[in-house]
C-alpha cells in the first residue's frame, strides 16, 4: 500500500463527515461542469474521495467510472451509491496508472481538489488526455497554495507529512496549473478562481 493510500485510508471516515468548506463554489463548479455533459457522455473521475460528485452528476450522463486511491473512501462511495436508485455509476479503487484505461474512451474527465496531490502530475495530465476522446472535456480545481499567504503553510506540511499527519501537497500558481495544461495538449476553455484566488478551476478541451 502507497503511503498516499495509507493517510486516505486512515482518515476515510472523518473526511466523510467534513462539510463542503464553500458550497456556493461548489455548486457554481457543479453546475458549470453538467453545462458539458450529454444524455451520451462517458464520465470519469479520479481522486473522487468519498464519491458526492459522481452521485450529483449521475442522472445528467450516460455512465460515470469513479475511482480513488483509498479503499476506505471506495468503500463510503458504495454505502452512499446503494442509498441511491442510480445504476449508471461504478467507483473502482485505483489511479490513472494502475487502471486499465482504454485510450479515446471518455466524453469528460473531472479531477477535482487532486492534481496538486499526485506525485506526478505532468503523468496525470498527459494519461487524462490520452483517455480523453477528441474534442472531450478535463475539468480540475486544483488548490494552488503558492498564489497566497498560505504557501508559508508548506514547510509545516513537509514536517506533518514526514509523521504521516499530511498527505503529500504541491505547492502550486495557477499559471503553472494552467500551462501544464496547454503542455499536454489541451485547449483552455476556461479558467476562474470561484470562491478564492487560491483555486484555479479550468475547464480544457483535447482538440
Amino acid at each position: 500500500m502507497t503511503e498516499s493510500a495509507t493517510f486516505w485510508n486512515r482518515i476515510a471516515e472523518k473526511y466523510a463527515k467534513s462539510p463542503v468548506s464553500d458550497p456556493d463554489s461548489y455548486e457554481l463548479k457543479l453546475k458549470r461542469t453538467q453545462e458539458f455533459f450529454t444524455p451520451e457522455s462517458n464520465v470519469l473521475e479520479f481522486g473522487c474521495g468519498t464519491g458526492t460528485t459522481a452521485l450529483i452528476h449521475a442522472p445528467h450522463v450516460k455512465r460515470i467510472l469513479a475511482t480513488d486511491i483509498s479503499e476506505k473512501m471506495i468503500e463510503i462511495c458504495n454505502r452512499k451509491l446503494a442509498d441511491t436508485d442510480h445504476t449508471n455509476v461504478e467507483f473502482r479503487q485505483g489511479t490513472l496508472n494502475t487502471l486499465k484505461l482504454a485510450p479515446n474512451s471518455f466524453d469528460v474527465v473531472m479531477g477535482h481538489s487532486i492534481l496538486h496531490l499526485v506525485p506526478d502530475m505532468d503523468a496525470a495530465i498527459a494519461k487524462t488526455y490520452e483517455v480523453l476522446k477528441p474534442g472531450g472535456i478535463f475539468v480540475s480545481s486544483t488548490v494552488c497554495m503558492s498564489e497566497t499567504a498560505a504557501r508559508f503553510m508548506i514547510p509545516i506540511l513537509r514536517i506533518g507529512r514526514w509523521f504521516g499527519r499530511f498527505p503529500y501537497v504541491r505547492s502550486l500558481k495557477v499559471a503553472t496549473v494552467e500551462q501544464k495544461v496547454k503542455d499536454a495538449g489541451f485547449d483552455i476553455v476556461e479558467r476562474t478562481s470561484p470562491g478564492s484566488k487560491m483555486v484555479c478551476f479550468l475547464i480544457a478541451r483535447k482538440p
